[in-house]
């Protein structure tokens, strides 16, 4: 085992040494080059779309014999489309304006010079996902049109597939007259590889954790270089005393009912106590008649019990529902006295990812958005909104829910950096 160990950190050691090459090779690539690449590399995955179909399949096989439960097979699986999207999603990121040697905020001081920033990329980055295939082209086209070098560390449940998509991205790389290495893929399912990944400080500048919070928590715990993620998302939607009742109906119910297991759903819900006696049933039967549990304070219970909903759907809160993500058909109500509360209980209990205020009222609405600490704050839209293709940002590598360098969806800017530049013409400090 000792030995084993020491063959996987060799293995490491020599991909981010052959990462760190690349990254020089991809910070000067022209935008020409790393646009041809993603184009190639979409042909290619049309082109062999069968084969990478067979390999998923053989992945799907290994899974099942193993146990995985069905929500994971579900993640695992491509179809005709997802293999179409993966090549549409390169020919997106293709068409993005390249954020590369952009020059901004030039300003001249009184000595002379000319003082602005450039936006240069990051270097290397580690990305470390479970199931989805479609994490590698995302992440490998993100990557490379940003600039970078990627190591992508892809489930043990995806390795079939992965290799496959992994020689279609080298031979896009190759047809541009980039290196291979810009974009490798760990071969290896030996968990011992993320360890030595999260800790290469020499080689890897950045990482980003896709998936579970199992998996984000242990890459957060371990690393020993910047982390790009968020741990959970309890998005909160507040219903302001001041709102317009069917935007409230409409928005509450796409923020939970429209897909249940993403980060950016809904998992709490907050009524000023003006409108819970009108609003709050209608919006309590309107959940509970599309199958989702409402565990809520006293005050809300007792508004959802004269409503006629279903017992079975009510329970009564704890603690600790104010804090949980559910990814589920349940929903935590609270009814409050208005915006100081709203503000005060979503600053306290939410996991900073995105909140949404329901309201005509202009000044709470600002103030909600001003006094909200979390990645998204929204007026009058739902929370499902959160997404780096919604924001226009073409794609994403993830959402962040940190304060340094990137927060909220993640997608091209924030896989760079900025540097101060200066220009002169013969100045000197006097």
């Amino acid at each position: 085992m000792k030995q084993e160990q020491m063959n996987i950190k060799d293995y490491m050691q020599a991909v981010g040494r052959r990462a760190r090459a690349a990254s020089r090779d991809m910070a000067r690539a022209s935008t020409n080059a790393k646009d041809r690449a993603l184009m190639a590399m979409a042909s290619a995955i049309r082109r062999d779309k069968a084969a990478l179909l067979a390999a998923n399949r053989e992945d799907l096989d290994a899974a099942r014999a193993a146990g995985l439960d069905d929500a994971m097979l579900d993640r695992l699986a491509l179809s005709d489309k997802s293999v179409a999207t993966m090549a549409e999603g390169l020919e997106q990121i293709a068409a993005l304006a390249d954020p590369i040697g952009e020059m901004t905020d030039l300003k001249f001081r009184p000595s002379g010079i000319q003082v602005g920033r450039m936006r240069v990329p990051l270097g290397v980055i580690g990305i470390i996902y479970e199931a989805r295939p479609n994490v590698t082209v995302d992440a490998a086209g993100l990557c490379l049109k940003a600039g970078n070098a990627a190591i992508l560390r892809g489930g043990s449940e995806a390795i079939r597939c992965n290799r496959a998509l992994a020689a279609l991205v080298h031979e896009g790389l190759r047809e541009a007259g980039l290196p291979d290495a810009a974009v490798q893929v760990v071969d290896t399912t030996d968990r011992a590889a993320v360890g030595e990944l999260v800790t290469m400080r020499e080689f890897v500048d950045v990482i980003v954790p896709r998936g579970g919070k199992g998996l984000i928590e242990r890459i957060s715990n371990e690393a020993r270089i910047p982390v790009i993620k968020h741990l959970d998302g309890n998005c909160h939607v507040y219903v302001d005393d001041a709102a317009d009742a069917d935007k409230a109906l409409r928005i509450v119910e796409n923020a939970k009912t429209q897909r249940l297991g993403t980060c950016n759903t809904a998992e709490s819900l907050l009524v000023a106590r003006g409108v819970a006696k009108s609003l709050l049933p209608q919006l309590g039967a309107m959940l509970a008649g599309k199958g989702v549990e409402l565990r809520g304070c006293a005050e809300s219970l007792a508004l959802l019990r004269g409503a006629g909903i279903d017992a079975a759907k009510l329970k009564e809160a704890t603690e600790q529902d104010w804090y949980e993500e559910y990814l589920a058909a349940i929903l935590a109500v609270k009814v409050v006295a208005g915006v100081d509360e709203a503000i005060a209980h979503i600053n306290q209990y939410s996991s900073q990812h995105t909140d949404a205020i329901v309201t005509e009222d202009y000044t709470r609405a600002l103030r909600f958005l001003r006094e909200v600490d979390s990645a998204s704050v929204m007026v009058n839209a739902s929370t499902r909104f959160a997404d780096g293709f919604e924001y226009g940002l073409g794609a994403e590598i993830g959402i962040s829910t940190d304060k340094i360098h990137a927060r909220g969806p993640v997608g091209l800017e924030g896989l760079t950096s900025q540097k101060w530049i200066v220009l002169g013409n013969g100045e000197v400090r006097q």
